[in-house]
């Protein structure tokens, strides 16, 4: 089944499911019709979703699985071409949250709660930017010097772990270079992190809202 049909299929079957609940549709008010209310919290909804499971997916599942079972240039080389559409996935999930969150709850109506929440929301907007249009491309362009300064030194084919180290000990210029893809690299993941942190912090006020 191409890309084109499985994304028909899962529209066909999210356009199906309002038959079963059809009291989505309803709960409008003067200035939002009911079907705008709907469509904004079901966009919410499931953007965040997407964005939350694939930040917990890419940070604690799929990046250590891949880590640990491929050669660590084309661990490296994969994640280079991964994290882009990553971050563009999760960053676009994120503004489509907050504008309907904020349409949801107008800022002069919304309660205090409301208006941390997106305020989280925000951050979290913040952070996913930081990484597509900043650390991402810089710890890329690290990654590939680095890259070339192992593959003269004869490294980096190596599976689940890393020479590294070691090498750097004779090698100056591989030393300059893993400090400088270090700090990229950490400022990279902790905005990554800071981001997961405000959706889960969001989760909570989801979850109070749910009535199952």
């Amino acid at each position: 089944m191409g890309w084109a049909a499985r994304f028909l299929t899962a529209v066909s079957f999210l356009a199906a499911g309002v038959l079963f609940a059809p009291d989505a549709l309803l709960g409008g008010s003067p200035g939002r019709p009911a079907a705008g209310v709907a469509a904004a919290r079901l966009a919410h909804l499931l953007c965040f979703a997407t964005a939350w499971g694939a930040a917990l997916w890419v940070t604690f599942i799929g990046g250590i699985v891949m880590f640990k079972n491929l050669p660590r240039h084309q661990f490296g080389n994969l994640q280079g071409k991964m994290f882009p559409a990553y971050f563009m996935l999760i960053s676009v999930c994120s503004a489509i949250s907050v504008a309907a969150f904020a349409y949801l709850h107008p800022w002069k109506t919304a309660s205090t709660i409301e208006r941390y929440q997106l305020g989280f929301l925000l951050a979290a907007l913040g952070f996913n930017l930081s990484n597509l249009l900043v650390f991402t491309p810089m710890t890329i362009e690290m990654m590939m010097k680095r890259h070339k300064i192992e593959k003269d030194l004869g490294i980096g084919s190596e599976v689940g772990g890393s020479r590294n180290s070691d090498v750097a000990k004779t090698s100056p210029a591989l030393a300059a270079m893993n400090k400088k893809f270090g700090m990229i690299h950490g400022l990279s993941s902790l905005a990554n992190i800071m981001a997961f942190g405000s959706l889960a912090m969001h989760s909570w006020h989801l979850a109070s809202k749910l009535k199952l």
